[in-house]
């Protein structure tokens, strides 16, 4: 039976709590940096009360949400500087998501697109957040998601994901972003492999980068030809992302409103509802727990896979 005692106590608590939710709430509202820096904190390592900060949260989805993908070294990072000097440069506020390969030791961010965006550190109007992969293949967690929901609900014009660009399962990129963007190089090789690895799906707009080496034209016109033969109005882009070239086009896309965006809006979120669902449905399965258990298993010999996973089904 809980006493009088207990009651107050769950009740202060319980008011605690609320007050430090409010406390959060309204300065992410009014783009508080800090405030975003605990929220984000909170719900990326669901630390309480994670769940009912994402549920108060005004999220407006207005607010573009366009991802950056593509091959390493197609110069992503460098394209998302220049997309943002563009936007700070017309007082636009810009939060930027770089998604960072996860350590396979600490499974923690290893933080190579934080490095490379330095020079944008300590603009007023831009945020930028590492985040790992926490080994999803496609580059893209449910806490990305989530993520994404609380910049969402500040008061930023645009937000920016860029990838870890790990090849052919970064599709997952289309169940996040309004509009995708998939960055290549002049010398990355035949189209036809691009349209194989499944990216060529998702993108609504590609970018050639770095268009000042040899064979950029060709290139960008191979693709476009093959774009109008298979009756899609996809634009393509050449940039010379370090030297600013070619960004206003990008950008100017970028602002532009999409009728496909529009409607597959439902179905972004759909996909959205499944991530989520299914990492809360994950959330018990622990990757130490299991790698100490099969250590164990091996120890005993005859380890059967199967007769092991039966046990964590």
């Amino acid at each position: 039976m809980i006493n009088v005692i207990d009651l107050l106590c769950l009740f202060v608590n319980m008011v605690a709590k609320r007050i430090d939710l409010e406390h959060i709430i309204t300065p992410i509202k009014n783009g508080s940096f800090v405030a975003l820096a605990r929220a984000l904190t909170l719900v990326e390592n669901d630390i309480d009360p994670a769940a009912a900060l994402l549920k108060k949260l005004a999220i407006n989805r207005e607010v573009p949400v366009v991802g950056i993908t593509g091959p390493p070294g197609a110069g992503k990072s460098t394209l998302v500087n220049a997309i943002t000097a563009a936007f700070c440069a017309a007082n636009k506020r810009v939060a930027i998501l770089a998604i960072d390969p996860t350590s396979p030791f600490n499974y923690g961010s290893l933080l190579g697109d934080r490095i490379r965006m330095s020079k944008l550190f300590n603009h007023p109007n831009v945020y930028i957040r590492s985040v790992a992969t926490r080994g999803s293949l496609g580059g893209i967690s449910a806490k990305t998601l989530e993520m994404v929901d609380v910049l969402r609900s500040s008061n930023f014009d645009l937000v920016i994901v860029e990838t870890v660009g790990v090849g052919q399962s970064e599709v997952e990129i289309a169940g996040l972003a309004d509009k995708t963007i998939l960055v290549l190089v002049p010398e990355a090789g035949d189209e036809i492999q691009h349209i194989k690895s499944g990216l060529m799906e998702v993108a609504q707009a590609f970018v050639v980068n770095k268009a000042d080496r040899i064979g950029a034209d060709v290139f960008a016109n191979g693709l476009q030809k093959m774009l109008k033969d298979q009756h899609q109005q996809i634009p393509v882009f050449k940039t010379i992302a370090d030297k600013n070239v070619g960004i206003t086009e990008v950008c100017d896309w970028i602002l532009t409103a999409d009728t496909v965006a529009v409607i597959k809006k439902e179905q972004l979120l759909a996909k959205q509802a499944f991530q989520l669902i299914q990492h809360k449905r994950m959330a018990n399965v622990d990757k130490q727990k299991i790698l100490s258990a099969i250590t164990e298993a091996l120890k005993k010999g005859n380890f059967n896979m199967y007769t092991f996973i039966a046990q964590w089904c």
